[in-house]
């Protein structure tokens, strides 16, 4: 609540047009790398705190991927319980939870409010903006930021530090240009979809002052399954609703997609980083589906006996199992034609119980999100690197993953402003 009322409060004047903010003098401006979610949260934070705060975007325009990602409509965050919520992001939860708990869900709902973004909660319990679009919000942030005396400096590539930990950029003109900032945040995301800004080339200055780097892997992205061309050029885009799928005991009830060279979607971006662990391991993973979870096995049975035995498979299916036409493809595709005297038992087995090998992930720069980054251990609990005093990490640069849902932008904010909180301490209390 304390986040939540300290956004609504700084800016009801400006938003009345009655003041403006009035600014401490830091001893020389903050640096932010990278102008996507996480490295503007971390700017708007400081500004508010009276720092002077440049942001340095190597792209023409900040929030690029920001706008991707409300092209299908923005989802902010989620509205689930926090200890669930919490709990999406596995392992990296131990690390994650204190930023987020710092600027939880709630905080990102009135951040958004106080933009003239009113959120709402969807039936899915995610969070989106009623306008269903990023670029309102994003006019409405950058116009906070101008407000607050930001500068961004777009077109400017970070190069790293040269030997006297001087920040380099470079421009779009090649001029090389020295930096030194009283602190520096690096926001510079993963490596997903490159073309809006995130490549990843940041890790080689990293390595270099020995901070441990993990390899980028896709997340929240398709797997490749070998279909038969039958299923890649037939069914290719089409949903396959309601069903639960499962790996390694791991279980997610959504939809997902059928692609030429596999499949895609909510669900199997739930299951990803599972799905990854198992083709890391074994060179491939076994994914599950229950094609009618909402019967059970013996249900099935009955309604398979009441059509007539001279029916085709695919009519039975159809009619007594009531399966789409991709689903009951499906079923065929794993039986390869089996015979219309096939068992009762082994029909309704198959409907609850069909899989297929995923073989591989699709490429990194179609993937939603990039498992891997800076491993929290090279980070003290306020994000400043322990190689290189105030030099902190916000964002998707940092190694976690977790599954599309409000939960990719939700940890990016809340490391954005933590670290912009730990800034702030850190200048405050250097001799």
């Amino acid at each position: 609540m304390g986040a939540q009322l300290s956004y609504s409060a700084a800016f009801a004047d400006i938003r009345q047009g009655l003041a403006m903010p009035q600014f401490q003098t830091a001893r020389s401006p903050i640096a932010i790398i990278g102008g996507g979610p996480a490295g503007l949260m971390a700017a708007e934070t400081l500004a508010l705190a009276g720092f002077s705060v440049t942001v340095y975007e190597r792209m023409p325009t900040v929030g690029r991927k920001f706008l991707m990602a409300g092209r299908g409509g923005l989802n902010l965050t989620h509205s689930e319980n926090l200890e669930h919520f919490l709990d999406r992001y596995g392992p990296a939860r131990r690390w994650l939870e204190p930023l987020i708990r710092a600027f939880p869900p709630d905080a990102v709902r009135q951040w958004a409010d106080d933009l003239g973004a009113e959120t709402f909660v969807g039936s899915s319990g995610r969070v989106f903006p009623k306008a269903m679009k990023a670029s309102p919000l994003l006019r409405a942030w950058l116009a906070r930021l101008r407000a607050l005396n930001v500068e961004i400096q777009t077109r400017a590539e970070w190069q790293g530090w040269d030997d006297s930990g001087a920040l380099l950029l470079r421009s779009q003109e090649g001029i090389s240009i020295k930096v030194r900032p009283a602190a520096t945040i690096l926001a510079l995301g993963g490596a997903s979809w490159p073309r809006l800004g995130s490549e990843g080339s940041w890790r080689a200055p990293l390595e270099q002052l020995g901070v441990t780097v993990s390899a980028f892997e896709p997340a929240n992205c398709g797997f490749t399954i070998p279909w038969s061309p039958y299923i890649s050029e037939r069914f290719a885009g089409t949903p396959l609703k309601t069903c639960v799928f499962s790996v390694d005991g791991q279980s997610v009830k959504g939809e997902a997609i059928i692609t030429r060279t596999g499949i895609e979607g909510g669900a199997i971006y739930a299951l990803s980083a599972q799905l990854r662990d198992q083709i890391r391991q074994k060179g491939h993973a076994r994914l599950t589906l229950d094609l009618r979870p909402d019967l059970s096995h013996s249900d099935l049975q009955m309604r398979l006996s009441r059509v007539g035995r001279k029916q085709s498979l695919s009519n039975r299916l159809r009619k007594a199992a009531k399966l789409s036409p991709l689903a009951i493809a499906l079923v065929l595709e794993h039986l390869n034609k089996a015979p219309r005297e096939i068992l009762l038992d082994d029909i309704s087995t198959l409907i609850k119980c069909v899989s297929f090998d995923i073989t591989g992930t699709q490429s990194i720069d179609r993937a939603i999100s990039t498992a891997g980054g800076v491993s929290f251990n090279n980070l003290d609990d306020q994000l400043m690197l322990r190689a290189s005093a105030g030099i902190f990490i916000a964002g998707e640069m940092l190694d976690w993953d977790a599954p599309t849902g409000g939960y990719l932008l939700q940890a990016c904010l809340s490391s954005g402003f933590s670290a912009a909180q730990a800034v702030k301490n850190w200048l405050n209390n250097a001799p």
